[in-house]
């Protein structure tokens, strides 16, 4: 790819992040002013020493929607969306207008209030297309991957089910841990294999949750990092593809894997020099948006050897104590999916943890940490993935 990277050239000295649910009784005029205050506190600033900004958000037209809530006094906004990786590509475009030398200081912010629109999920009118969009539901295209894998590498009904399950448990059994996720108490193992269908073999507990939410970053170059903290996050790589579409459509196509994902994880390994995610990376926060697509991407970005993950599940390596942490936050299953905020949500936890502030589920001496965002659907999606550290 011709991506050359950012490696070490930015980094984050501040980050903010509400608390993720049904806030029937908040704005995101509200969220937004939270989110950035939390920000604007944890990197010494007030928003006078921020030069641009960057709004990522499904719900909106322009910035207005941000500078409007903070009072932006005449100040660059600019709105950007990306179907679910919108938070992540607001840091991404953030992080580079700093390192292109044209900003000092900005924050990169995302929003979405879903509750209030009475419908489960991301709504927004479909653009004009040929006609061979696939007519289903979300939760009804990602259940695809799940028989395809189990399938491919031989899982009978009841073990692909068992497997499915503990995804779900670890990421509800993180979210107990972290008093801003959505649903904050662990489910038993076996409520979660006998919840009902949604689109078989997923049940209702097998898909991330519907929430309002809004989380922001601060980002400045490398050399005026410790300006503002004594422990800045750098940013090691970021990589964003969009794929031509084709998986609905081609013969080769078999529901195991998202080629966008490991075309963006290998761009980000480059220019991070990551040679083995399994033992370099030292957590993770993946898009589990449905718990077969959490055990897809173990293998997509090299967690995991082709048909191996289902074993490591089992065996608790991505677990919070195991061997490569994934979702330690709880992740969208657990602490919730506003669409704008929920890559930048995922950031705020590798700030948290790579700075030692996450609490009961702190991991032991995290080094390099991965933010993984994916959105539209198998075989015709766009992958973000972000590595991170000290």
């Amino acid at each position: 790819m011709a991506s050359n990277g950012i490696c070490d050239k930015v980094a984050i000295v501040g980050m903010g992040c509400t608390s993720f649910g049904e806030h029937w009784d908040r704005s995101s005029e509200d969220l937004l002013v939270d989110a950035a205050n939390q920000a604007y506190e944890s990197a010494g600033v007030d928003a006078d020493a921020v030069d641009a900004y960057w709004l990522g958000t499904m719900g909106s037209l322009s910035g207005l929607t941000l500078s409007e809530p903070l009072k932006i006094q005449y100040k660059p906004v600019t709105h950007v969306e990306n179907y679910c990786a919108t938070g992540s590509e607001a840091l991404r475009n953030a992080a580079y207008a700093v390192a292109s030398g044209a900003y000092d200081c900005v924050m990169a912010i995302g929003v979405e209030k879903l509750k209030d629109s009475g419908f489960s999920g991301l709504v927004i009118t479909p653009p004009p297309s040929d006609g061979t969009d696939a007519a289903l539901t979300a939760p009804a295209q990602f259940s695809m991957l799940a028989p395809a894998y189990f399938e491919k590498y031989g899982l009978d009904a009841e073990t692909g089910k068992e497997v499915l399950s503990r995804i779900a448990y670890k990421n509800h059994a993180n979210g107990a841990k972290n008093p801003k996720a959505q649903f904050r108490k662990e489910v038993p193992l076996e409520t979660i294999k006998c919840s009902p269908k949604v689109a078989d073999p997923l049940g209702i507990m097998d898909c991330s949750g519907v929430s309002d939410g809004s989380a922001a970053a601060i980002v400045v170059r490398a050399e005026d990092a410790h300006k503002y903290t004594d422990t800045p996050v750098f940013i090691k790589a970021l990589s964003f593809v969009a794929g031509p579409a084709e998986g609905p459509l081609s013969q080769e196509y078999d529901f195991t894997t998202f080629p966008e994902v490991v075309a963006s994880a290998k761009d980000a390994y480059k220019q991070a020099g990551v040679s083995n995610p399994r033992e370099q990376v030292s957590m993770a926060e993946v898009h589990d948006c449905f718990t077969p697509t959490e055990l897809v991407l173990y293998e997509d970005l090299g967690f995991a050897e082709r048909g191996g993950a289902w074993r490591d599940v089992l065996e608790g390596t991505f677990e919070l104590d195991g061997a490569l942490p994934v979702n330690p936050d709880g992740g969208l299953k657990s602490f919730g999916h506003p669409i704008g905020a929920s890559g930048l949500r995922m950031m705020y936890e590798m700030w948290l943890q790579l700075r030692g502030e996450a609490g009961d589920r702190q991991i032991d001496s995290p080094k390099l940490g991965l933010t993984h965002n994916l959105g539209g659907a198998p075989g015709r999606c766009v992958s973000f993935v972000s590595l991170v550290g000290l």
